[in-house]
C-alpha cells in the first residue's frame, strides 16, 4: 500500500537563489496543487499551542498526478555485452544465506526474455536453471544449506549437460547435510545471450525493479572456462569496499555498479578474527550483504522545482501538496525543508542547528505501535495521518532490522520520510504529545518566534559540508531536542566554534552519541555501525565495527575518545519510557555570578510540566562527569529527580549489575543535569541534559521557569 499523496525533495535545505527538486507520487483523481508554507509549530496536541502552519506568498502551482513506485532491494549490475558464453561456462561463487525461504533467492542471473540462466537458492537447496526459449533445463541439489553457514557453489553448462555442486567452505559441525551435487542433460543453445547484463544478488523485473533478492552474503563470483583455465570474469568484492562499484579482475574488465546500497565491509568466508578493520585485510571482507529492503535512492522523477527567492527569510518551511482522491477525500502532505541565510552571511545573531542526520537515522522508524488507540488519537487531533508501520515500502530506519534479522546500517534521505513531517506522532503518549525529532524540535522554533528572537537555521548536513565557517558568524548556536548522530566533520566544527569563543546551547539529551559516516559522492546517505556499547536497537557483528563509507571506527563517540562531556559538559547516563520529571535547583544556581541565569525564576522546581512526557527532564538523560571530560569550573545549576521506576542506567556506565565506572550506585546515575561553563577564549556552553526540555517551553503561554531560564541564557549569549 502506498500513501495516496506523498513526496520528497532532493535536499533538506537550500539558500536564496537556489531551488529544490520536488518528487511526487500522486494517486489523486485529478491534478494536485502545491504551495510553500512556513512550519512554526508542528505539534497537533490541543493542550498546547496547536499546529502553526503559515502559507508563504510566491510559489504555487497545479501539477498532473502520476504514481511513482518504490523499488527496494539491492543487487550488482554487470554490463556484459562483451561476454560470449555460448561454448559453455562454469560459475563458481561462495554464499552465506541468512534467510532461507520457499521462494528462490537469486545468486546470479543472465537473461534476455525467455533465454538465459539463473543460479538461485531456496529452502530445498541450490538450483541452476538454463533456458533457450524452447527448452528449460533445471538441476537442483535438493540439499538445503544451514543459515549463516558459508558454502561454495559451482554450476557448469556445456550446451548439453548441466551440473551443480555445493559444499561447505569450512569443515565442521553440520557439513554432511550441506554437501550436494546433481546433473541434468538437454541440448540448449545460448548463442544470442551476449547482449544481456549479469545481475548478482537479484533478478530485475520488466520495470527494472530488483526481485527475488538474495538475503545474505555473496563472495567471489567467478565465470570460468570449462577447461579449468584462468577466470573469464572474477568480481572481487574486496576491491572498492568504500564505493558502489564492483570490479572485475578478468581479462574483459566487466566492472559493474551496485544498486540500492547493499552492505559492504562485512566478514567474508576467509575472516579469521585476526583482523577487525577491513582496511587492514580487505581479503577478509570480500563479501557483499544483499537485502530485499535495501534502498539507496527511490529514483523518482522530478515533478517541479521550487525556487528560493532572494529575500526569503531563513527558517523552517515545507512544500505543501493537496489533492482529492476518486472517493472525494482530501489529502495533504507537507515535505519539510530549511532555508539558510545567503552563503557567507548571517541575518541574525542566533542560529538553530537542525539535527538532520538524526532525523535521517530515525527516518521511517517502524516501532510496531500503530494500534487502534494511536490511530484514534491521531484522527481526533488532526495529526499527520500516516505512520511508518503502515508503509514499509518507503524503507525503514537504522533502528529497524532487515528481513534476515540483521540491523539496518545505511539510511538515505532520497525517499519519502514519514517521520519527518509536521504533526507526526511517535507515541500514543498519555502525558503529552508523543513527538520526537523533527516535529518535537518545532517546540523550540515556535518559542523563538513567540519570544521575538531572530534566528537563522542551519543543518547538520550543511555543517558537515562547510565546517566551522558556517557557525562563526553567530553569537550563539542552539541545538534541538536530540542531536544524537554526528560525523567527524560536524563534531570538529562544533568543537572549533566553542573553542574559538562561540556560545553554544545544547537543549537536548543523548546528544553527540553515535559516530556516523558519509561520502562526498553519496551525500544523501549516512551510515551507523552500532559497535559494542551503548543503548542499541541492534548490535554490529564482531569484526564489522568499521564503516564502509569512510573506513572509520563506528559506535559511540565516547569509544572513539570523544565523550559528549568534552564538548557540552554532559553525556548520556539514563533512559526510561517517554515520561518526564522535573529539575531541582542546586546551590550553584544561587551563586551571585549566576543570578543573571535565574532572574525572574522563583522556587526550586523547574519544569514539572510539558508537552513532551509531562516534564522537562525525561526520557533520555545526560549528566556531568569530570572523568569523561566535563571542564573544570563547570557549574551544575540543577539536577533532575523523581524519575519513574522504568528508568535504567545506560550500558556504557555499567561494569556489572551493581558496579559502575564511576563507583556510584547505578540508580544514582539516572539523572539529568543543567550545566554552564565558560571557555578561555570567551565562549560558553549551556546544556540541559534532557530530550524533553523543549517540550516545556510553551507551558502557561510561554511564561514559566523553563522558558524564562532559556530566554535569560539566549539573550545574554546573543549579546
Amino acid at each position: 500500500m502506498a500513501a495516496p499523496l506523498i513526496g520528497y525533495l532532493d535536499r533538506f535545505s537550500a539558500r536564496p537563489g537556489e531551488s529544490l527538486e520536488v518528487k511526487v507520487s500522486s494517486a489523486m483523481a485529478g491534478a494536485y496543487t502545491a504551495d510553500i508554507v512556513e512550519v512554526i509549530h508542528g505539534d497537533a496536541n490541543p493542550a498546547g499551542p496547536g499546529m502553526k502552519i503559515s502559507p508563504v506568498p510566491g510559489f504555487s502551482g497545479t501539477f498532473p498526478s502520476r504514481v511513482q513506485k518504490m523499488k527496494l532491494g539491492s543487487c550488482a549490475v554487470i554490463p556484459a555485452k562483451a561476454l560470449d558464453l555460448s561454448a559453455g561456462f562454469a560459475l563458481r561463487v561462495r554464499v552465506q544465506p541468512m534467510l532461507l525461504t520457499e521462494a528462490g533467492r537469486v545468486i546470479a542471473t543472465r537473461r534476455s526474455g525467455a533465454m538465459g540462466w539463473t543460479l538461485s537458492l531456496d529452502s530445498k537447496g541450490v538450483r541452476f536453471e538454463v533456458a533457450d526459449g524452447q527448452q528449460t533445463l533445471v538441476v537442483s541439489t535438493g540439499t538445503p544449506p544451514l543459515p549463516r553457514r558459508w558454502i561454495e557453489i559451482e554450476a557448469r553448462f556445456d550446451g548439453a549437460l548441466a551440473t551443480l555442486r555445493q559444499a561447505p567452505v569450512t569443515p565442521g559441525w553440520g557439513n554432511a547435510s550441506e554437501t550436494g551435487a546433481a546433473e541434468a542433460r538437454a541440448g540448449l543453445r545460448l548463442d544470442t545471450l551476449a547482449a544481456a547484463d549479469i545481475i548478482i544478488g537479484a533478478a530485475l523485473s520488466e520495470d527494472d525493479a530488483p526481485q527475488s533478492v538474495f538475503e545474505g552474503r555473496i563472495e567471489d563470483p567467478q565465470i570460468l572456462p570449462l577447461d579449468g583455465g584462468d577466470p573469464i570474469a572474477w568480481w572481487d568484492f574486496s576491491l572498492g569496499i568504500d564505493t558502489q562499484e564492483v570490479r572485475d579482475r578478468g581479462p574483459f574488465g566487466l566492472h559493474g555498479t551496485l544498486r540500492n546500497m547493499p552492505t559492504r565491509a562485512v566478514r567474508g568466508s576467509r575472516w579469521t578474527g585476526n583482523e577487525h578493520c577491513w582496511r587492514h585485510a580487505p581479503g577478509d571482507y570480500a563479501a557483499i550483504h544483499f537485502h530485499s529492503d535495501d534502498l539507496g535512492d527511490a529514483g523518482w522523477a522530478t515533478d517541479f522545482r521550487v525556487p528560493i527567492p532572494a529575500g526569503m527569510r531563513s527558517g523552517a518551511y515545507g512544500v505543501r501538496l493537496r489533492g482529492m482522491d476518486a472517493g472525494g477525500r482530501a489529502h495533504e502532505d507537507i515535505i519539510p525543508f530549511y532555508v539558510l541565510p545567503p552563503r557567507g552571511t548571517a541575518t541574525a545573531k542566533v542560529a538553530y542547528l537542525a539535527a538532520t542526520f538524526t532525523y535521517q537515522a530515525y527516518a521511517n522508524h517502524a516501532r510496531g505501535n500503530c494500534d487502534e488507540a494511536y490511530k484514534a488519537k491521531r484522527a481526533a487531533w488532526g495529526a499527520y495521518p500516516h505512520n511508518a508501520d503502515e508503509y514499509p515500502e518507503y524503507g525503514a530506519s537504522t533502528y529497524n532490522r532487515h528481513p534476515d534479522g540483521g540491523g539496518i546500517s545505511l539510511s538515505s534521505r532520497l525517499r519519502p520520510i514519514l517521520t519527518m513531517r509536521p504533526g507526526y506522532q511517535t507515541f500514543d503518549e498519555k502525558r503529552g504529545s508523543g513527538l520526537r525529532h523533527y516535529p518535537a524540535d518545532t517546540h523550540l522554533i515556535d518559542w523563538l518566534h513567540e519570544k521575538g528572537i531572530a534566528f537563522d537555521v542551519l543543518t547538520d548536513e550543511d555543517l558537515d559540508n562547510e565546517g566551522v565557517d558556517l557557525l562563526r558568524p553567530y553569537n550563539v548556536v542552539l541545538t534541538g531536542s536530540h542531536p544524537e548522530y554526528h560525523t567527524p566533520g560536524t563534531w570538529d566544527a562544533v568543537q572549533a566554534y566553542v573553542n574559538g569563543g562561540g556560545k553554544f546551547c545544547y537543549l537536548g539529551g543523548n546528544g553527540f552519541y553515535w559516530r556516523i559516516a558519509r561520502r562526498k559522492d553519496l551525500p544523501h546517505v549516512i551510515e551507523v555501525r552500532r559497535a559494542e556499547g551503548g543503548i542499541r536497537a541492534w548490535a554490529a557483528e564482531p569484526g564489522e565495527y568499521w564503516h564502509q563509507l569512510d573506513g572509520g571506527l563506528g559506535g559511540l563517540w565516547r569509544r572513539n575518545g570523544r565523550p559528549p562531556q568534552v564538548l557540552v559538559g554532559v553525556g548520556f547516563s539514563g533512559q526510561g519510557l517517554f515520561e518526564g520529571s522535573h529539575y531541582r535547583r542546586l546551590p550553584d544556581s544561587h551563586a551571585p555570578e549566576m543570578a543573571w541565569m535565574f532572574d525572574g525564576i522563583e522556587g526550586e522546581i523547574i519544569g514539572d510540566f510539558g508537552l513532551s512526557g509531562g516534564g522537562a527532564a525525561g526520557f533520555e538523560l545526560d549528566r556531568a562527569d569530570p572523568i569523561l571530560g566535563t571542564p573544570p569550573g563547570t557549574r551544575i545549576v540543577a539536577r533532575s529527580e523523581g524519575h519513574q521506576s522504568h528508568f535504567v542506567t545506560v550500558p556504557e556506565e555499567l561494569l556489572s549489575h551493581v558496579a559502575t565506572v564511576t563507583g556510584e550506585r547505578p540508580a544514582d546515575l539516572i539523572r539529568a543535569e543543567i550545566v554552564y561553563f565558560e571557555t578561555p577564549q570567551g565562549g560558553a556552553v549551556f546544556a540541559t541534559g534532557s530530550i524533553t526540555f523543549c517540550g516545556s517551553l510553551s507551558h502557561n503561554g510561554y511564561a514559566n521557569p523553563v522558558s524564562r531560564l532559556l530566554e535569560n541564557v539566549v539573550r545574554r549569549f546573543a549579546g
